[in-house]
């Protein structure tokens, strides 16, 4: 199963919390990485070491927040071999992991709701990655990357 990083700006303390608690439940393991409390905090200062974990394969997967989930997606998105995927539905959680392996899930604290966030952290763990046309389409991303990164 591996452990999930999991992290937090301020305004995603509370569903992180919730989070924490329903992967408890399910018996996952996770690594909580901030932030705490309500105090204003900058999202990359918590995006980017989760990102850095993931990207370095030391972490399977992670899961971000904060206020829309646009911020900790574009920062997540800088790292090699990562594909963040800001989900709102629970469609979206499964293709994100069956057709783009998304190894970081990124939610919107102030856009969605504890009930659906725990459904759509549920499908994304649940589904496996198709693999096929899939993963040449991943290739092509891995590809840009590799050409960033010389």
């Amino acid at each position: 199963m591996g452990k999930i990083a999991i992290a937090s700006d301020h305004t995603g303390t509370e569903l992180k919390e919730d989070i924490k608690a329903f992967l408890s439940e399910i018996d996952y393991e996770f690594i909580d990485m901030g932030s705490e409390g309500n105090d204003s905090v900058d999202y990359p200062d918590y995006g980017i070491p989760v990102a850095e974990r993931v990207s370095s394969g030391e972490i399977e997967k992670g899961i971000l927040i904060c206020g829309t989930g646009i911020g900790m997606s574009i920062v997540a998105n800088k790292f090699p071999g990562v594909r963040a995927a800001l989900v709102n539905d629970i469609y979206s959680a499964r293709m994100a992991k069956e057709h783009n392996d998304a190894n970081i899930l990124v939610i919107g604290g102030k856009v969605l709701g504890k009930g659906l966030s725990r459904e759509i952290v549920k499908i994304w763990l649940e589904s496996r990655f198709e693999g096929g046309r899939h993963q040449r389409r991943l290739d092509k991303i891995t590809n840009i990357e590799k050409r960033r990164t010389k």
